[in-house]
C-alpha cells in the first residue's frame, strides 16, 4: 500500500467528546514523555508550498488526498492564528485535494476564510460522529454549512448510529466506519457497521468499512485483532458500497475507498 500524504501543520489537541477518550495522539505522546494537550506548530507547517532545488513542489498531485491535521483538530481554538495561512496554502495548491477530519464542526463557520464562498472545490470536510449523541449534535450543524464535499466518519464507532435523516438531505458524499485501536480500545460490533451500511445503501451514499478496531464483536464472538491486521480484516468483509459510475467520469466525491486507508496508529 502506498503511504498517503499527511500534512500536520500543528500538533496537540484537547479532548472534547467520548471519541477522544483513548486518542492515539495522547497514547503516542505519553510513550515519549510529551504533553499531547500542548498545541504547537510543526516543522511541516508549510509542506504544501515547499519546493525542491528545482523549484518544483515537493507535494505533487498523484491522485491521493492530502490528509490534513491528523495529530490535532484543524478547528482547534489554539490554532486560530495559524489557520488563515493554511487556507491560503490550500487555495494556492488547487491541484491537490485536502481532507480535514474534525470533531469541532461547531467552530467551522467562525474559521473559514473570506473567499470560502460555497467551499473550496479541492477541500473535503469529514464530520466525526462516534455515537448517536454526537451525530445529533454535530450533523444538524454540518448540514447548514457551505462545504462542497461533506463526509461522515464513524471512527471510533462506539455504538449503533442512525444517520438516515442526514443522509436524506442528499448532502453527504461518503460515510466510513471504523473501530477503535489501542490497548484500551472499546468494542466495535459488526451489526453496528452493517446497520450503517444498510442506511447508506437505502440512500445511495458510498460506504467504506475502514478498520475493525482492536476489539471486534461478530456473531457473538469477540476478536482481539492486532493493529497491523485491522484494515485488512475490514477489507476481507467485502462490504464496501459505491454506486458511483465506474467509467472514470468526474464525481462529486473525490475520495475512493482505496484513498481512504490512511494510517491509524
Amino acid at each position: 500500500m502506498i503511504p498517503l500524504p499527511i500534512w500536520n501543520p500543528w500538533h496537540g489537541c484537547r479532548k472534547i467528546s467520548a471519541g477522544c477518550l483513548n486518542c492515539y495522539v495522547y497514547r503516542r505522546d505519553e510513550s515519549v514523555g510529551r504533553d499531547a494537550s500542548a498545541v504547537v506548530k510543526t516543522a511541516d507547517f508549510d509542506l504544501p508550498v515547499r519546493r525542491d532545488r528545482h523549484w518544483a513542489y515537493k507535494l505533487q498531485p498523484d491522485g491521493h488526498t492530502v490528509f490534513t491535521c491528523m495529530t490535532s483538530d484543524f478547528f482547534l481554538e489554539e490554532a486560530d492564528p495559524w489557520r488563515p495561512a493554511c487556507w491560503a496554502m490550500m487555495r494556492q495548491r488547487s491541484d491537490l485535494r485536502f481532507a480535514i477530519i474534525t470533531k469541532r464542526i461547531h467552530r467551522f463557520a467562525a474559521c473559514i476564510p473570506p473567499d470560502w464562498g460555497s467551499g473550496y472545490p479541492n477541500v473535503s470536510i469529514y464530520c466525526t460522529v462516534e455515537n448517536q449523541e454526537m451525530a445529533d449534535f454535530r450533523l444538524p450543524i454540518y448540514l447548514t454549512l457551505p462545504i462542497q464535499h461533506k463526509h461522515i466518519c464513524h471512527e471510533p464507532m462506539l455504538g449503533p448510529i442512525c444517520i438516515e435523516p442526514y443522509l436524506a438531505s442528499g448532502q453527504i458524499g461518503f460515510v466510513l466506519c471504523g473501530g477503535e485501536s489501542g490497548p484500551r480500545a472499546r468494542p466495535c460490533r459488526y451489526e453496528w457497521v452493517l446497520d450503517t451500511r444498510a442506511q447508506c445503501v437505502r440512500y445511495g451514499v458510498p460506504f467504506h468499512f475502514k478498520q475493525t478496531g482492536a476489539v471486534f464483536i461478530k456473531d457473538g464472538r469477540t476478536y482481539r485483532i492486532p493493529r497491523q491486521f485491522q484494515q485488512s480484516q475490514a477489507a476481507r468483509a467485502g462490504i464496501d458500497y459505491d454506486p458511483r459510475p465506474k467509467d472514470g467520469a468526474e464525481t462529486a466525491v473525490p475520495e475512493t475507498p482505496q484513498q481512504l486507508r490512511w494510517p491509524t496508529p
